[in-house]
């Protein structure tokens, strides 16, 4: 059984895009959906606030690492049967955690997760150019994108119910259930897009030079760059949820739906207005109305915490809601842009970035994180550095592009 691709106008069926979208959402998932459990693994393993944090660490490393492999891998060996392998590797290593004695065996089995579950979105992407292009794609990507986003701002809202009602390990064992589910579901219905007369050789070498091929040309780094701290403004505070909520703001391991809910909501709404944005509007002017809600948003919130004595949750959630639509605005077309450079290295296009944004993902939340230890008014500079610096990578980025299309109409 192989679900339908296109529908009227060539458009992404539906079947295609929740398929994609549930790809991608594996990796979210699995950073933040026991962040309410953060107290309840200290307790039981003997840790410091600091050694817990690590078990995000463990998985976004290995993870960065491994993104680099996954899409020349596919580009080498095809797409399908890439994401069923990294699904299976993935369901093991999440049993693995719902198992494990000591927090030693937690952490090796949190890099297994780490090294399958990039596959999930990083071949997704490749899929989508492989499928589509134009408005198409964009729809695609912006669809993608919001459950991407979604799902770590979710996950621990969902995290700290199940957490409740049935212990911290129940919520790895719900990973198990998703990884498995998705491992028959992309068997029984994901087609090849990747045919061999388009794949590149198989061999260590070349998918180096692949890889350095794509990271060493100089619009993609700063498009890509640009990217990561996109995100990295916002997802600064996800890694930051439980000392807000549980420190700091003096909430319960279900209410992390105080952060969350903004966070969800802004990418909702940005995503739709993307959707209707694609094939109208000009992607450069999306992306300047996504950096200018990004950076303006943090600006508020730095103006904010220096002149009042206690700023109110409110505020900050409305400042977090506009840091996620500018997000939201600004990833998929910035990931189409680095998609579209390289049309016979998509793969290794998409691993590229996702080792850049994971790795400074893996940085923010899991190291930078633990040492703002909460501090909204750190965290909201913080915020509008990675604005500022992400815009002006996309300029200078975009700068280059269009001297480098010049220099090739001459």
């Amino acid at each position: 059984m192989k679900i339908r691709l296109t529908g009227q106008s060539g458009r992404p069926t539906i079947a295609i895009s929740v398929l994609l979208a549930s790809l991608s959402m594996v990796s979210p998932l699995s950073i933040d959906t026991f962040l309410p459990s953060f107290p309840a693994i200290a307790k039981e393993f003997d840790l410091t606030p600091w050694q817990v944090q690590q078990i995000i660490t463990a998985y976004l490393l290995p993870f960065a690492c491994f993104a680099l492999i996954h899409g020349p891998l596919s580009d080498a060996l095809g797409r399908r049967r890439v994401v069923i392998g990294g699904l299976i590797l993935y369901t093991i290593g999440s049993i693995g955690c719902l198992l494990a004695p000591t927090f030693g065996v937690l952490l090796a089995f949190r890099v297994l997760q780490g090294i399958a579950a990039g596959i999930g979105p990083t071949v997704a992407r490749a899929v989508v150019r492989d499928l589509f292009d134009g408005a198409n794609a964009q729809r695609l990507m912006s669809n993608m994108m919001l459950v991407f986003s979604i799902a770590p701002a979710a996950a621990p809202i969902i995290g700290g119910w199940v957490h409740v009602a049935f212990g911290w390990r129940s919520v790895f064992g719900m990973l198990v259930v998703l990884g498995a589910s998705l491992s028959v579901i992309t068997y029984l219905v994901l087609p090849e897009t990747h045919p061999p007369a388009s794949r590149t050789k198989f061999h260590p070498l070349v998918l180096v030079r692949t890889c350095w091929g794509v990271a060493s040309q100089p619009t993609y780094l700063l498009f890509a760059v640009s990217a990561a701290l996109a995100m990295a403004s916002l997802f600064v505070y996800v890694g930051s949820a439980p000392a807000i909520i549980l420190d700091h703001w003096h909430l319960s391991e279900t209410q992390f739906h105080t952060i969350f809910f903004p966070i969800v909501g802004g990418f909702v709404c940005a995503s739709l207005a993307a959707g209707r944005f694609a094939g109208r509007v000009k992607r450069a002017t999306q992306v300047k109305l996504g950096f200018g809600m990004l950076v303006s948003s943090a600006l508020v919130g730095v103006i904010a915490h220096a002149t009042l004595a206690s700023v109110p949750i409110p505020l900050t959630q409305f400042s977090w809601f506009l840091m996620a639509c500018g997000a939201q605005l600004t990833y998929p077309v910035l990931s189409l842009e680095m998609l579209d450079m390289f049309p016979r290295a998509r793969g290794a296009a998409a691993s590229v970035q996702s080792f850049i944004a994971l790795s400074v993902g893996g940085v923010v939340m899991g190291l930078l994180a633990p040492v703002l230890n909460g501090n909204l008014a750190l965290l909201a500079l913080f915020s509008l550095a990675c604005g500022v610096i992400a815009w002006l990578c996309w300029r200078w980025g975009s700068l280059l592009h269009r001297r480098s299309g010049m220099a090739a109409g001459h």
